[in-house]
């Protein structure tokens, strides 16, 4: 008999530094959380020449649906001129050597010390399809 567990929403955290925007994803990147996300992303790549930081340490689980929304926000950025930088380590990092993206993304293990200081604009929770 399986067990039903509850799963961690996903949400995120955005703020701004000298004109980076910089998302801290949490919880679970999957096929639920993708449709929200994206547009959520979508939002902040509307504008030309985004700098836009994806800070997925905190993220727990992606799937091919994460996925799928980090390679579209890639594309909108480059398509606008701007600059994507995933900041990513252990279990999200896998995912995407396996899924050979690891040389498509802009990856980083840290994030710079520049965007470490300042503080979050507010945390929202993603919202349900």
């Amino acid at each position: 008999m399986s067990e039903n567990r509850p799963r961690p929403a996903a949400s995120l955290t955005v703020r701004t530094v000298d004109g980076t925007t910089v998302v801290t994803l949490c919880g679970e990147l999957d096929l639920l959380a993708a449709v929200p996300l994206r547009s959520r992303l979508d939002a902040l790549t509307r504008e030309p020449h985004p700098d836009l930081v994806l800070d997925l340490r905190p993220a727990t689980f992606v799937d091919c649906s994460g996925l799928g929304v980090l390679c579209r926000t890639r594309n909108r950025v480059g398509a606008r001129c701007g600059r994507l930088r995933l900041i990513t380590d252990g279990r999200v990092l896998r995912v995407i050597r396996a899924a050979g993206l690891d040389g498509v993304f802009e990856l980083h293990p840290r994030l710079p010390e520049s965007l470490t200081a300042a503080p979050a604009v507010g945390v929202l929770p993603a919202p349900t399809a």
